[in-house]
């Protein structure tokens, strides 16, 4: 949990020091020690434990120094005094993607705005388009981001809430007083969002688990505490409920927490037809009100005739009629992916060595990597120059030579011009294995000029992946607009690849365009985009996308082996 709090106090450490206008590169340096933070895999107590802090990457002896401050007081002035030092309510407004931190001061010193509200307020008032640097669209894009923000509402992204969950469940699971425990509700099904965590177990002594819960580090505020069902409040926001349900009826409390609500009211019809009725207590008879199951969530399908229907189908989208009809997927697991497809390394904008990234990879019983670092006219990435991407394939010519059988594919993501044209010329392409087209530019073209860009791109016969498809972020950037079933389309028909990107806050392509493209025959790929080894791990949140886009093993090109994965990479390039 000390991992999660430092890294959003380097976070904001970060925002604050750039709201004040300081060094750029001062900027930089607390905000790549945040990702670095969030994918260890190891709590940060037991590295200062060892001594071994500035071992980590990223990690200087200033930032180890105040590590250090932190796990022993509890507190870090400096982070302290900085927030003194910012206007209150300043902070608030950088939450809006339009509002950068020099806007935020303008809007303070010009027009004293301290709130979204306020913010709000004199836009839609035209107050704004008045100072200097900002106009008419200024305003129309703030309105926007604000409107994304509210949407957005507290849910959190699945990539910061599963490993809160999980260090909730780990504690948990130490006590002798717990005999079952699991996640449920949106978590379970690894919903690319969620609005709280649900945690149910079964125990001997429900009082002292709602003690432990109720007094966790990382608790906020207790909202509730019984015996059988407690709350708190994070503090990192979000809200936890903690259920103690009896033995006999976990499976069912298991399935009626998961959800959804519209696949549990499914299930129930189908209930009712046969004379039961399931609910979270277990499955009953109609006539005589007898609990005949539930003590395994299994039953919950059996009795209506179903096979098991894993979590991340269950949204009522016409996964019971397939399972009547036997057809559920085999769906996609992670110990099926042999490697990952989208990479950076300290040749761009990544924080390791290829060296250390293929270590990484070899660790988790990858079979390949495919290195796609940033082509050259993405200078905020630190982009590929051609001189320097000729130095970068001896390297790698080197290392494979040295992890053989391991192999590292050669690639790069090159950046969609405007006009569909690439960073790279095709002569350049014909030397890579692995060629990622993507847009990192100009996001705000229309639909119709952002779909036929993404299209030229998969025209050409050496593109073979389209990464980060709708462009994304959870953490605060809508889609950009393009037509996704013409994409989807596209790719059918050029034998173009789309990517799950499993970055926590990209997560893209979503579920549902996943599940579109299978019954279009797109095959897809997933890459972590992994800037640190560390990252290499986000893997499991790309796969949990693929299930809920009903993808299995045939149709996700990870889950082969070198020589085929290659032979289908190549086969467009020869048409």
């Amino acid at each position: 949990m000390k991992n999660q709090e430092l890294a959003q106090i380097f976070a904001d450490i970060a925002e604050l020091l750039e709201i004040k206008g300081e060094n750029p590169f001062k900027v930089r340096a607390y905000q790549k020690v945040v990702p670095v933070l969030q994918s260890l895999t190891e709590s940060i107590e037991e590295i200062y434990q060892r001594g071994e802090l500035t071992s980590i990457p990223g990690i200087g002896k200033g930032i180890a120094e105040k590590i250090e401050e932190y796990l022993t007081s509890g507190k870090l002035k400096y982070y302290q005094e900085l927030k003194e030092s910012v206007p209150k309510g300043v902070v608030s407004l950088v939450t809006i993607p339009e509002v950068g931190p020099k806007t935020a001061i303008a809007l303070y010193n010009k027009l004293g705005i301290t709130s979204i509200d306020e913010l709000e307020k004199a836009a839609r008032e035209h107050k704004i388009r008045g100072l200097p640097g900002m106009g008419e669209k200024t305003e129309e894009n703030i309105l926007r981001g604000i409107e994304l923000v509210r949407r957005r509402g507290t849910r959190m992204m699945l990539g910061n809430a599963l490993p809160l969950a999980k260090e909730i469940v780990e504690t948990l699971q130490k006590l002798k007083d717990v005999d079952r425990i699991s996640l449920a509700g949106s978590l379970r099904r690894m919903k690319e969002t969620v609005g709280d965590i649900d945690i149910l177990v079964t125990s001997h002594n429900s009082t002292r688990v709602m003690e432990v819960f109720t007094h966790l580090p990382l608790v906020r505020q207790i909202l509730a505490a019984g015996d059988t069902k407690s709350s708190v409040i994070l503090e990192q926001g979000i809200q936890v409920d903690l259920r103690v349900v009896e033995p006999e009826c976990f499976g069912a409390a298991l399935h009626y927490f998961t959800g959804s609500k519209d696949h549990n009211i499914r299930i129930r019809e189908l209930a009712v037809k046969k004379g039961l009725k399931v609910n979270e207590y277990g499955i009953f008879r109609t006539r005589d009100d007898k609990r005949i199951g539930g003590a395994e969530e299994v039953e919950v399908f059996q009795m209506v005739d179903l096979p098991y229907i894993p979590p991340e189908l269950r949204e009522n989208t016409g996964e019971v009629e397939v399972a009547q009809k036997g057809n559920l997927p085999c769906l996609l697991e992670l110990s099926m992916i042999k490697g990952d497809l989208h990479v950076h390394t300290k040749w761009s904008d990544g924080l390791h060595t290829l060296e250390e990234m293929v270590e990484e990879a070899k660790k988790m019983g990858y079979r390949f990597l495919a290195v796609t670092d940033h082509s050259q006219s993405l200078k905020v990435a630190r982009g590929v120059s051609l001189e320097n991407l000729n130095k970068h394939l001896d390297e790698i010519a080197r290392l494979n030579t040295q992890y053989r059988p391991f192999c590292i594919l050669t690639g790069a993501e090159v950046d969609i011009r405007s006009d569909g044209t690439l960073d790279y010329p095709d002569e350049i392409l014909a030397r890579l294995d692995v060629i990622i087209g993507a847009i990192h530019t100009n996001f705000k073209q229309d639909e119709a000029v952002m779909t036929e860009r993404i299209i030229t791109a998969m025209k050409n016969k050496y593109v073979n992946i389209i990464a980060h498809p709708t462009g994304r972020l959870l953490s605060g950037r809508d889609p950009y607009q393009v037509n996704i079933e013409k994409i989807l389309k596209a790719a059918a028909e050029t034998e173009t690849f789309l990517e799950i990107n499993a970055y926590p806050e990209r997560l893209d392509l979503r579920d549902v365009h996943v599940r579109r493209g299978k019954d279009l025959g797109v095959k897809i790929t997933l890459g972590t985009d992994a800037h640190n080894k560390m990252q290499l791990h986000y893997m499991n949140f790309g796969v949990a996308t693929a299930r809920r886009g009903w993808m299995e093993k045939k149709d996700v090109l990870n889950t082969g082996e070198v020589e085929e994965i290659l032979s289908l990479l190549w086969h467009k390039r020869q048409n």
